[in-house]
Order: structure tokens, then sequence, then C-alpha cells
């Protein structure tokens, strides 16, 4: 089976996976695995699920090794899980590397380590340009980050559930959940109610 790996560092508000998709579905993907996750991360749930699902002889298309990892360590760990479960990956445009028989052949191996080092490259150069920006802006007066929050700020439904959760009628995760906010914002509405 063909299975395809389409992954987006943000959410589908600020990038569009369908890009992915589509040139995934041309590369001839049957299924395709949606994940919205930065590249970098320890864990990405969807890749984790294709390759466990995957069986021997399955090939895997992704559009750029970037898409799996830009991280060389995990992209040597995936690599190692293709070579074990007798897996295919092809990176639409560039490479195939096969392991079908639970072998990778030197060439391969040296070209897919050495694309995992440009993928990790290129974020370590955009990190670099974002905080060099942002010092840049800071200097010039801007300020940085997200505008400081104040009690004027919290949503009333937030402040229409808050009394329950004081009465401890609703615990923290109950409260976040019917005010369809994170924990973490919660936490900061209540810390700043309780000043």
């Amino acid at each position: 089976m063909n299975h395809g790996y389409a992954r987006c560092s943000t959410n589908e508000t600020k990038q569009d996976i369908d890009r992915q998709v589509r040139e995934l579905k041309q590369a001839g993907a049957e299924d395709i695995f949606l994940e919205y996750e930065h590249g970098d991360a320890a864990v990405k749930c969807q890749l984790s699920s294709l390759l466990e699902q995957a069986q021997p002889g399955d090939t895997i298309i992704t559009l750029e090794v970037s898409r799996l990892a830009r991280s060389t360590k995990q992209l040597c760990e995936i690599i190692e899980i293709i070579k074990a479960k007798h897996l295919r990956l092809v990176i639409v445009g560039s490479i195939t590397v096969d392991c079908s028989n639970g072998e990778i052949d030197p060439m391969t191996n040296a070209f897919i380590q050495m694309s995992g080092v440009f993928a990790e490259l290129e974020l370590r150069i955009i990190r670099e340009r974002v905080r060099s920006g942002m010092a840049n802006a800071k200097a010039k007066g801007a300020k940085i980050g997200r505008p400081q929050a104040t009690a004027d700020d919290i949503p009333a439904v937030f402040l229409r559930h808050y009394p329950a959760y004081k009465n401890e009628q609703l615990n923290l995760s109950e409260l976040a959940r019917v005010c369809d906010l994170s924990r973490t914002t919660v936490y900061k509405y209540i810390g700043l109610l309780e000043r």
C-alpha cells in the first residue's frame, strides 16, 4: 500500500496543507496522514501512527525530507524504522529509499542523511533570522510578543463559569472545556482575577 504523509508546522488557519495532499495523491498515495506539528517536535502523532500501521513492502510517500523531520537525529531514527519494517520511502522528485529487503545501500543512506542535515540547517537559519528580526524591532522600540492581558480582556463566558470553579463545582479542566479555552489561558485568567 502507498501511504502519504503531509505536515505543516502551525495550524490550518495559518498554513494550507491542501497542496501537499494534492501532490501526494498525484504521486500515488492511497491514504494520507495529515499533521500540524513542528518539524523538530519529539513526537509527531500521525507520523508515529503511519510508521506503526505500515506493513512490510508498503511505501511511504512525502514531498520533502523536511516534512518528516527537521532534525538529523530524528530522520535517522525514522530511516531505522523504515529499514526494520522493510518499507520504501519516496521523497517525491528527489530520492527513493528502498529498504524492502531490510537493508539500505550506502549511497542512498548518505544522501538521505545529507538531506536531513540541510533540513536542520534550514530550520536553524530561519530561527536565527527570526531572532535577529525581533532584536532589531526591539532596538527600534517595538514591543515583542503578545500584548499584556488585563482583567478587562477576560471573556464573558469565562466570567460566567468562574464562580462555579471557585465553588469547586468545576475543576480546571472542566472550566477550560466549557469556556472553550486552553488550560494555559484559564490559568492566566485566574491569575488576573486573583491578584
